[in-house]
């Protein structure tokens, strides 16, 4: 009997789901992308400028807006991995101030000072990520960045 239920289970299809990604996938590396649907938007990739203001660090990006831009306030991102770690890109909110991007760091941490917003960041595949916004975004301008670097890739929830 018991040969017999393995066999039935063994020929049986399976309708469960398969872990691998069948998704869009990023043309470029370390670069993190929206994930729209089936497509992908790359993120607006450029280096963050830095000048000490009284106590506080400013790092700041040329412009008002990203060119990247998504109306969903949980976005998906999907990015090929070479050099990052993943598991250190931080996502921070940038305040617009002179025709700038800005993104005040202050020399003692308070309520309302910037910090990381929350991740998840989730293995597709080799070398294939997905990171997601765990918290509602209110529409403005944003940056991921890794830990350590001037390196941010902006966009904007609109």
């Amino acid at each position: 009997m018991r040969a017999l239920l393995l066999t039935l289970l063994l020929a049986t299809p399976s309708f469960a789901q398969s872990d691998e990604y069948h998704g869009p996938t990023p043309q470029k590396s370390d670069v993190p992308y929206l994930l729209h649907a089936s497509s992908l938007i790359e993120t607006e990739s450029t280096e963050a400028h830095s000048e000490n203001k009284k106590n506080d660090k400013v790092y700041w990006v040329d412009g008002e807006a990203s060119t990247a831009r998504t109306p969903l306030a949980e976005p998906i991102f999907i990015i090929k991995i070479d050099k990052l770690i993943p598991d250190k890109i931080e996502l921070f909110k940038f305040d617009v101030n002179k025709k700038r991007r800005e993104l005040v760091l202050k020399d003692r941490p308070g309520r309302n000072d910037a910090h990381p917003l929350h991740l998840q960041v989730t293995r597709l595949g080799k070398g294939l990520y997905k990171i997601e916004v765990s918290e509602t975004l209110p529409n403005g301008e944003y940056s991921l960045s890794p830990q350590g670097s001037d390196t941010v890739f902006a966009f904007q929830v609109y």
